[in-house]
């Protein structure tokens, strides 16, 4: 059985996302460091700002939105630890709560997202959606 217990000043062979570490980086300055950063090998991982997405919208009644939303909509995206705002493009389509729907996101700043990553869409300091990505343009 795994203990819960937290792993200060031990060796791991390998980190998840999600999971707290401490890191020596030669030439890397504190500051430099944000939440959300990425460590990889490099090559390995390239920053997209274009997609598409499967979305799920809440309803009223589950704590998400009251109101239908279309293309322009402006959701803040949470990938793990790293949120950013993203544009929606709905295709014309009004998607209402409790709605399923592809759409096509753009992030305001490139960052590290691949295929199959989840999401979570929120706006005003509560979850209203969550979402798949499903590709990468």
């Amino acid at each position: 059985m795994r203990s819960s217990s937290p792993a200060f000043h031990r060796d791991i062979p390998e980190a998840t996302a999600g999971l707290n570490v401490g890191l020596l980086l030669r030439g890397v300055k504190r500051e430099q460091i944000v939440r959300g950063c990425v460590l990889a090998l490099p090559g390995s991982i390239a920053p997209h700002r274009r997609g598409t997405a499967e979305v799920f919208v809440l309803r009223k009644d589950e704590g998400g939105r009251h109101t239908p939303f279309g293309t322009g909509y402006t959701p803040q995206l949470f990938f793990g630890a790293t949120d950013v705002s993203a544009a929606l493009e709905t295709g014309g389509d009004l998607i209402h709560p409790g709605d399923r729907a592809s759409v096509n996101f753009e992030l305001q700043h490139p960052i590290a997202v691949e295929v199959g990553m989840r999401f979570a869409m929120r706006e005003g300091g509560k979850t209203v959606g969550a979402g798949l990505v499903t590709r990468i343009r």
